[in-house]
Parts: structure tokens; C-alpha cells; sequence
């Protein structure tokens, strides 16, 4: 591994995925497809239902979904099409490429979570990509008051630096032009303080009312797998490629039980205490 990322970052017992291991991500193109053809699917079904019944039952909190590492709102507008349908009110991140300081990404983000909090009076679940999961799991133990769950996808919380070397290198050239002044991802950001403060808080417990759910693959060519798995989540293994977990239909129909779930476990919740 490259001296770019702080040891810490790559805790005993995990490590990056094999060079070929890159070539699972290959699947992208199934799990693309496979979209497609669900989407068509849905297309097809509402056109046969009256316009009455195409309205689905609304869930009760908004979802926030968070782009990985390199990527913006864009890679997870497919996942965001296919909440909607099922009834959740999704919102981007407003990230446009997620390059930037993780710690100035996580303000930012808190900012946004205050705004959609507001906006529909409730705790807001994240559903967040890699980076964006390990993000989400810091803001949830931080701001518990406005978080109510988050789903992790491919997120490599319990060691950020177990990914692939081609991973590595994009790191690498972030960190030479933050070097020459641009605003992006700068050596302390993977090997200062503000690395260290952002993987403490991704450590963190969460209270006992922030469900967590964490979507992991054997499949996954970019992170170790095993590093996506959080001891105080719900681990569900899937069969998909890194990139392509936001793409599946398979995986989106996890994410979506894992929502309904976690915002009723949250609704009971309430419920007791408002009882008791």
C-alpha cells in the first residue's frame, strides 16, 4: 500500500482487494441492464394502472442519499428513481464530485440533513455509497437528533484504506493538486488530523435509536468486503459489483426493505416513549 494513506486507516486483519479482483466490476454492465429492463417493467405496469391507484403509500421520513468516493448525485439518481416509485421522498446530497475534504463534505452534508429535517419535520434516513456511507456513519453518531438510520453500500467503515490500488493512485493525484492549490482532497485529509478525526467518528457508537443497516459483497472488486461490515449493523451480503450496487435492482430492493424496516422500528420507538 501506498505511504499516502495513514497506517491506521488500514487496521490489522483487512487489506486491499486483489489486482484482478478489478475485473468482478466487469458485472456493471449486467446489473445496468437488469435496471433497465425493471425499469421498462414499471413503465409498462403504470401504464396499464389507472391513474387513481399509481400513487404509492408515502414513507414517513425523507432519505438522503450520499455519492462515493470520485462520484456525485448523478451515480445514484437510478437508486433515487426507484425509492421514489416505492413511495420514499429522496433528496441529493448536493455533492457534485465527492473529491473534496471528507471532514468540509461532512459539514456540508450536515447542513443539507438540517435543511430536509426541517422542510418535512422529521429525522432523515442516509442511504450512502462507499465514501458516502462512511460519511453517513460519522454524521448519524454526531447528529443522532437528525438521523434516524442510515444504509451503508460497499462502505469499508472498519478500514477506509482496505480498497484497491487504482483507488490508491486517484488519492494520490488528489492529494498532488491540492498540493498545487486546487481545492481537493489534501494529505491531511488521508493522513492528518482530519483523516483521523473523520475515521474516530466513523467509529463511534450509535445511539440506541439509529438503525444501521450495512449492504455488502464477496463480489466487490474495489473495497474489502469485510471491511464494510459494522459490528453494531445489520449485515446483508448481496451479489454485486462495487460501482454496480447502485445500479441493481437487486440490491435497491434490500435498501428499500432495510428503510421500511429501520423507519418502523423508529415509529415504535416513539410510539413507547410518547407511552410510557
Amino acid at each position: 500500500m501506498s505511504n499516502t494513506l495513514a497506517p491506521w486507516l488500514l487496521p490489522e486483519g483487512y487489506g486491499p482487494p486483489a489486482l484482478a479482483a478489478l475485473l468482478r466490476e466487469g458485472s456493471l454492465v449486467t446489473e445496468a441492464g437488469r435496471f433497465a429492463v425493471r425499469r421498462q417493467a414499471a413503465r409498462l405496469a403504470v401504464r396499464r394502472t389507472p391513474y387513481a391507484a399509481r400513487a404509492a403509500a408515502r414513507a414517513a421520513e425523507p432519505v438522503l442519499l450520499v455519492p462515493g468516493f470520485l462520484a456525485g448525485d448523478w451515480t445514484l439518481r437510478a437508486m433515487s428513481v426507484e425509492l421514489r416509485a416505492r413511495g420514499f421522498r429522496t433528496y441529493r446530497s448536493q455533492i457534485h464530485a465527492n473529491i473534496g475534504c471528507t471532514q468540509n463534505s461532512a459539514l456540508t452534508l450536515e447542513g443539507r440533513l438540517e435543511q430536509v429535517a426541517e422542510r418535512r419535520d422529521s429525522r432523515v434516513q442516509i442511504v450512502g455509497h462507499s465514501l458516502g456511507g462512511m460519511i453517513a456513519r460519522g454524521l448519524a453518531a454526531r447528529r443522532p437528533d437528525l438521523v434516524s438510520g442510515i444504509v451503508t453500500l460497499g462502505s469499508p467503515m472498519r478500514a477506509p484504506a482496505a480498497h484497491h490500488a487504482v483507488l490508491t493512485r486517484g488519492v494520490q493525484v488528489l492529494t498532488r493538486l491540492a498540493t498545487a492549490g486546487l481545492p481537493v482532497m489534501s494529505a491531511d485529509c488521508v493522513a492528518g488530523e482530519c483523516a483521523h478525526l473523520s475515521f474516530t467518528e466513523s467509529q463511534e457508537r450509535l445511539r440506541s435509536d439509529v438503525a444501521m443497516t450495512n449492504v455488502y459483497s464477496r463480489r466487490d472488486g474495489i473495497v474489502d468486503w469485510r471491511a464494510c461490515v459494522d459490528p453494531q449493523g445489520t449485515a446483508v451480503e448481496v451479489r454485486a459489483s462495487h460501482i454496480g450496487m447502485a445500479l441493481d435492482p437487486r440490491v435497491m430492493a434490500v435498501v428499500t426493505e432495510a428503510l421500511l424496516a429501520q423507519s418502523l422500528a423508529a415509529a415504535e420507538q416513539i410510539d413507547e416513549f410518547e407511552t410510557a
